[in-house]
């Protein structure tokens, strides 16, 4: 499959509710930071583009159910953060790692990029297809995030699952006193568009991110 083809465009994430006004998000707190976490690929892999359940030159998709991750990046007033570049990195279906130092005795996954990075578009929106994140021994489902830019220092951040049990338990999660502040790292995935599932994704989920005058502020 091509490279073209095997990327995703966010031009279509209107279908996904991408077309919410600024005006939405000009009184959204900032999301929390959290831990870049130690399994940060020391390798990047050669394929790095949003679509994580395909890599380049081999065939089939990664195992799990395909889920679709999408949202707008912008500042605390709700202005679009245009050109930031964004990477997710997560565990496979099985709770595993594409790292060495993940030495659980559980299946790699050759079709699961396991890293993916994107840029936002003029208007702050970003979108990826990986697979549903599951658990593992001492953390809840979770799917990392690092934003890089040369007007602030790399901000770091995790998404969680709306209705894993494992939220009530997850240190870094639980770390996060203010209660709006938490909830607003916790995404609902609901069935995706006709159109996204004819193309394999089962659900889909909207992450939106506000970066505060604090993380602006930090030079690289």
């Amino acid at each position: 499959m091509s490279q073209q083809r095997r990327r995703l465009l966010v031009g279509g994430a209107a279908a996904l509710g991408l077309a919410t006004p600024l005006a939405r998000a000009a009184a959204a707190l900032a999301t929390p930071p959290q831990g870049k976490g130690p399994f940060y690929p020391l390798e990047l892999p050669l394929d790095q583009d949003n679509n994580l359940v395909q890599v380049a030159g081999r065939s089939g998709t990664a195992q799990g159910t395909i889920i679709d991750v999408f949202g707008r990046l912008r500042d605390e007033h709700g202005r679009p953060l245009a050109g930031v570049a964004i990477e997710i990195w997560q565990v496979n279906a099985f709770g595993r790692y594409h790292h060495p130092h993940d030495d659980q005795d559980k299946p790699w996954d050759p079709g699961f990029q396991g890293f993916g990075r994107t840029r936002t578009d003029a208007e702050g929106a970003y979108r990826f297809r990986t697979v549903r994140p599951v658990a593992y021994p001492g953390r809840a489902p979770h799917i990392h995030f690092a934003l890089s830019d040369s007007r602030f220092a790399t901000f770091y951040t995790q998404m969680y699952l709306a209705g894993a049990p494992e939220n009530e338990r997850d240190f870094l999660l639980r770390s996060v006193r203010d209660r709006k502040a938490r909830e607003s790292l916790i995404v609902n995935l609901e069935p995706s568009p006709p159109a996204e599932g004819a193309q394999g994704s089962k659900l889909a989920g909207r992450f939106d991110i506000v970066l505060g005058e604090t993380v602006l502020s930090r030079k690289p």
